[in-house]
């Protein structure tokens, strides 16, 4: 459940429809062995999300160091993102499914957050996975997805401009909460950022410092074989991460783990 300030009105209220809902599942796992093991979910894990029949839509996803916007593995942190027909299943899902409860009882710490689209455009692998809904968002935090696939040849001009944008985003502090991760290193990424409000955010994405500029030169060099923004509300969080919720004090009540 979520508390009265960050209520948000995303349903459809001509139709009263359910709203698709996408949980990002971050794990962090300690020590040889834990890490070892959730290597090799990498493909056990990929065999049993298929017989979840409530996922819609779910990748299985590495992070990177520092703040996780680099080309270095962080072997420590992995992650699951996967989208569902609406928030009561995603919940019981992420509660129940036996990939995640394996992952939970391995991992020394786990935090999932709960995200109602609010807009999207692109493709992931062909299709766009997060369906929007029609309402805005009313208050609350603003959560920002972004998602490429880099053409190998342009890769080392991607990965030459990361520094810059890393430094500048972990310096922000307007920005409450992100993290790099991604399908296949080097060249499927996935950027993650939790924001107080739109203008911090168009600030940071679309100013003149190293992530606008280095948006002009994927638009100039066509860096992007493929690629997805989407946007979202935030509808409520379970766990912890680094010892608490980062997004407490934002008034979201969590969920019992």
């Amino acid at each position: 459940m979520q508390s009265n300030n960050v209520r948000l009105s995303l349903h459809n209220r001509a139709e009263d429809q359910p709203i698709s809902i996408a949980t990002l599942s971050l794990f962090r796992f300690d020590g040889v062995l834990p890490r070892l093991w959730v290597l090799g979910q990498m493909g056990a894990a990929r065999l049993r999300l298929r017989g979840e029949r409530r996922a819609e839509f779910w990748k299985l996803c590495g992070s990177g160091t520092g703040q996780g916007f680099t080309p270095r593995p962080n072997w420590g942190v992995w992650a699951i993102l996967a989208t569902w027909p609406d928030e009561v299943t995603a919940r019981d899902a992420v509660a129940t499914s036996p990939v995640f409860a394996r992952w939970r009882a391995r991992a020394a710490e786990s935090w999932t957050l709960f995200l109602a689209p609010t807009s999207s455009r692109g493709a992931w692998g062909g299709v766009n996975p997060f369906t929007a809904t029609s309402q805005g968002q009313s208050a609350g935090p603003i959560i920002a997805l972004t998602r490429a696939t880099i053409r190998p040849a342009r890769a080392l001009r991607f990965w030459n401009r990361v520094p810059d944008i890393s430094a500048v985003i972990g310096a922000d502090p307007n920005v409450i909460f992100k993290i790099g991760i991604g399908e296949v290193p080097l060249l499927h990424q996935v950027t993650f950022s939790v924001w107080p409000d739109a203008a911090s955010m168009a600030n940071f994405a679309r100013g003149s410092g190293p992530h606008g500029r280095a948006i002009d030169a994927v638009r100039s060099g066509d860096w992007f074989a493929e690629e997805l923004y989407a946007r979202f509300a935030l509808s409520g969080t379970v766990g912890s991460w680094e010892g608490g919720d980062p997004l407490a004090r934002y008034g979201t009540q969590k969920d019992a783990a």
